[in-house]
């Protein structure tokens, strides 16, 4: 089976499963990523540890193809668009999707509100992000497609990618 059938197979049992489960305050079930389409979405994002020093596990659903087409980071940003955390994905996850990749230490308060955003590697930023706080949960938001674009530009950026 190719990895384009793959893909496919994945994202179908996938939202399949979620459409028989019910949503929480960290997820989303209504995801439409099309085979082909550049593009990808936060489809989860949980935290722990403390307050300045939160690890956030995110989870992704993004059209990847390898190393021309694929999510090379996702970031916590302020809600005024500053960058305050980056987590550099360094290969693709054809055979992997959705995928949850985790990191921290993210200098937040509890009750700060942030967003949680994922980049590809090919069309930029995703509009499909989430927004909350560690202390109320993160829920779908659609972000303007200018929203901190200056950020793609700014370190900490990919070096490579592995496969």
């Amino acid at each position: 089976m190719n990895n384009l059938l793959k893909m496919n197979f994945f994202i179908s049992l996938f939202l399949l499963l979620i459409s028989c489960s019910t949503s929480s305050v960290n997820e989303t079930k209504n995801i439409e990523i099309q085979t082909g389409d550049s593009v990808a979405k936060i489809v989860s994002v949980k935290t722990s540890g403390n307050e300045n020093n939160y690890s956030f596990s995110v989870g992704v659903l993004s059209s990847e193809t390898g190393c021309n087409q694929y999510a090379d980071w996702w970031e916590v940003v302020s809600v005024e668009g500053k960058l305050i955390y980056r987590r550099i994905l360094a290969h693709s996850h054809i055979d992997e999707q959705p995928f949850v990749r985790s990191g921290g230490n993210v200098d937040i308060t509890k009750d700060q509100l942030v967003i949680v955003r994922v980049h590809m590697n090919n069309s930029g930023f995703s509009t499909l992000g989430f927004r909350g706080s560690v202390s109320s949960g993160f829920s779908e938001f659609k972000t303007e497609e200018s929203f901190a674009s200056e950020l793609a530009t700014q370190a900490p950026l990919p070096t490579g990618c592995a496969f």
